[in-house]
């Protein structure tokens, strides 16, 4: 009964003594209030569509375009928001993808796949992007190194790789039973969409329906009390940058089949057009929070937005403006609904411990 009714300690006082948040806020600070926001924020852009360019962009072949458009910066999003979610970056995922599809093309990887089976070409590229992410999470995880820098490292050294492998040149996909394949629609729609739509679903379920998940988010949130709840916080950041390094080579595949070529030019700015997703999206660029729904609004938004820009013939340089714009936007909401919910709470869980000892603190951090 003592420590029940004992004196608040001053950061506890503070926490309570703090005013409710506003309606408002309370309303999109949380998920399904974020989500809202995106839909509100993908239906006004594609009233401005119809609005200009109604007969060219309201229609279902039109939205198959956008979804077409949205589907491999939507696979390598989806990765991106794992790494996200757990504190990290990563800018090589572009680079990689060119990588894996540069060696997925050359010669004697085409012989193999023409003797044998096309999926040989999927296994290798998907083999070079799991290579490159697993590198990177050991030079991270085991190395120490910021996430900035090995990524960065990654993105000039797989570029670099992949201009010699092809010898700067296109490398041309000749194996026809796997274009074939990565050009075939099913119930109407490209195939290059149901890939999307089937990487999005395994990463929701991964995300909110795993452990893996569960610890992705714990490790975002505060690495030390994850660390000290058990989690093996080392091998599972080396085992998150394998899983962006995998969606970059599911990129590379769809690549490889749109484009029937390899080269060292693909994905250009990739990184950055799936950071900008993600963070539209709704997932905090210093961890802990972020939503497989949201990235996938977050990449419809933009490849909406490019549409109606092609659409009505304005040009990339407006269109770059406008998508820095929301950028810094979604960076500001996220301000302002989201870290000052996360300093308060940490400040009431500092009061919590000061008045609770070692144990409270060891409770509070599983």
């Amino acid at each position: 009964m003592s420590e029940q009714t004992q004196t608040l300690a001053p950061e506890q006082k503070a926490a309570t003594s703090q005013k409710p948040a506003s309606p408002l806020t309370s309303v999109f600070s949380g998920a399904a209030g974020r989500n809202l926001g995106l839909v509100l924020a993908l239906l006004a852009i594609v009233a401005v569509g119809m609005l200009t360019a109604f007969d060219n962009f309201f229609n279902f072949g039109n939205a198959l375009v956008i979804l077409r458009q949205a589907s491999i910066i939507g696979v390598i999003s989806i990765g991106m928001t794992f790494v996200i979610i757990s504190g990290g970056i990563d800018l090589s995922v572009g680079a990689v993808l060119a990588l894996a599809s540069v060696v997925g093309s050359l010669a004697a990887i085409q012989d193999v796949a023409k003797s044998s089976h096309w999926i040989v070409t999927i296994v290798v590229a998907l083999a070079v992007g799991v290579g490159a992410g697993l590198i990177n999470g050991v030079v991270i995880a085991y190395g120490k190194v910021a996430a900035f820098m090995a990524t960065l490292a990654m993105l000039v050294g797989a570029r670099g790789l992949a201009e010699v492998l092809a010898n700067n040149r296109t490398l041309v996909v000749s194996d026809r039973d796997f274009l074939r394949a990565m050009n075939v629609d099913l119930l109407g729609v490209d195939i290059l969409i149901w890939i999307f739509a089937l990487v999005a679903v395994g990463g929701w379920l991964l995300l909110n329906r795993t452990t893996f998940g569960r610890r992705t988010v714990a490790i975002g949130g505060n690495r030390e009390a994850a660390r000290l709840a058990g989690i093996k916080v080392k091998q599972h950041t080396m085992w998150l940058y394998a899983l962006s390094g995998l969606t970059a080579g599911i990129a590379a595949v769809m690549l490889l089949g749109r484009t029937n070529a390899g080269t060292s030019t693909h994905g250009n700015l990739y990184e950055l057009d799936a950071i900008a997703a993600v963070v539209v999206g709704g997932t905090l660029l210093i961890g802990g929070r972020g939503t497989i729904t949201g990235t996938v609004f977050g990449v419809l938004i933009f490849a909406t937005l490019s549409n109606v820009f092609v659409q009505n013939n304005m040009s990339s340089s407006l269109q770059a403006i406008t998508k820095g714009v929301i950028i810094v936007i979604a960076v500001l909401l996220q301000q302002r609904f989201a870290v000052g919910r996360i300093k308060k709470r940490r400040t009431s869980q500092r009061g919590v411990l000061d008045a609770g000892g070692v144990n409270s603190s060891v409770q509070t951090q599983e």
